[in-house]
């Protein structure tokens, strides 16, 4: 009998071993924590609702405590784990092409189009990552590392994960987190540097309608797009072949049913898996470490950067443009990469000051370009770093 009671006693002890609340950290508790604020921010607040919901989720996931030691095969870094297996496409860049294969058959390039020297304010916003790397660098960040932490500064999601995945994958983890993070944060963080930046008279400047694209410009586009802009990163090409592939689909005409599952379902399940997985590999076990918080701030920093280039740019074309073709300063924080949130605010912010004066469009030409703006810049890190 007594041995039966030490048995049954032993099986509790195990159990109990095996339950979260002897594993709980202080660092689980505070992950978890961020989950719930993503959660919320996207339910109630509505920031990226497709984003915050499932990494936030998947935070709640990652940091649900278990005994490392009895090797379950059920965290995110266990090899044969079903999570690890997810996150597979995360960690050797196979979902960000086929989110720019999405984008890119939902995008329309008219904007762009119809005034190409708004594809200068998409290149301007990059300043932001080159200006976090040259912050990452002081910091202590090798180059490699501080390359793939700079392309936050691209408000890119996947093209950070891709860049992160050659040049650090030990950190994927926390530049994918920052990166969706102040995508999502566009609306807060983007307005107040736009405010500071710009005069009441800038802010009221109107810009002529933009001119019909024909469908043979629209057709075009991605063709000589692609070739020009992989001539000079070939590096980036797995990006931009998608993106520029996408639109190809979109605007031929003829393509219809792989351009609606291109923009649809399949985007729709990546952004699921890599918006789980990503949130999952914020384990705090493995996550929450002084290399995460630094890569925060900079992101932060490489952000502000960014929006601050974009509208500066702006601000100084204007000093050689003649009166009626002058540019809204508001539209150049649409250079970042967040499609459409960043052109969204650039027409929030100017309704503010006239509520006849629709910038939406006009600031869909450097938010486009931002997208291939990001990406050049991706390929331009690989190649230093790669070789």
């Amino acid at each position: 009998m007594a041995k039966f009671f030490e048995f049954i006693a032993h099986g509790i002890e195990q159990f109990i071993s095996y339950t979260a609340f002897p594993n709980m950290t202080v660092g689980h508790i505070i992950m978890i924590t961020v989950g719930l604020i993503f959660i919320y921010l996207a339910i109630k607040k509505e920031y990226e609702p497709l984003l915050l919901v499932p990494i936030g989720f998947g935070i709640l996931i990652g940091n649900i405590p278990f005994l490392e030691s009895a090797k379950l095969q059920i965290g995110i870094y266990e090899p044969g784990s079903v999570l690890n297996y997810l996150y597979f496409g995360v960690m050797k860049g196979i979902y960000p092409p086929l989110i720019f294969l999405g984008i890119g058959a939902m995008t329309d390039f008219s904007a762009l189009l119809s005034n190409p020297k708004l594809m200068l304010l998409g290149a301007a916003a990059q300043v932001g990552i080159f200006g976090a790397y040259m912050l990452a660098l002081l910091i202590g960040f090798i180059p490699e590392q501080a390359a793939a932490i700079a392309i936050i500064g691209g408000a890119d999601g996947p093209t950070a994960i891709f860049l992160s995945s050659k040049l650090a994958p030990d950190l994927i983890g926390a530049i994918a987190i920052s990166a969706y993070s102040y995508m999502a944060l566009v609306p807060v963080i983007q307005p107040p540097i736009m405010k500071l930046l710009t005069n009441d008279k800038e802010r009221r400047i109107r810009m002529k309608p933009p001119r019909s694209v024909s469908k043979t410009e629209k057709i075009m586009f991605p063709i000589v797009g692609l070739i020009l802009t992989t001539f000079i990163t070939p590096s980036a090409l797995p990006l931009l072949g998608m993106l520029f592939f996408g639109n190809l689909l979109k605007e031929s005409g003829v393509t219809k049913r792989l351009a609606d599952t291109a923009k649809g379902s399949l985007i729709d399940i990546v952004t699921i898996l890599i918006g789980l997985t990503v949130g999952a590999s914020t384990q705090a076990t493995t996550f929450l470490t002084p290399k995460s918080i630094g890569i925060f701030a900079l992101g932060a920093a490489s952000f502000v950067i960014a929006t601050a280039g974009g509208v500066i740019f702006v601000k100084v074309m204007n000093l050689f443009l003649p009166e009626g073709k002058k540019i809204n300063p508001l539209i150049g924080n649409a250079g970042v990469s967040a499609v459409p949130d960043s052109a969204r605010v650039s027409q929030m912010i100017g309704l503010q000051y006239d509520q006849t004066n629709h910038l939406l469009m006009h600031a869909m030409g450097p938010n486009v370009a931002g997208v291939i703006g990001s990406a050049v810049a991706a390929g331009i890190m690989l190649s230093f770093f790669m070789g």
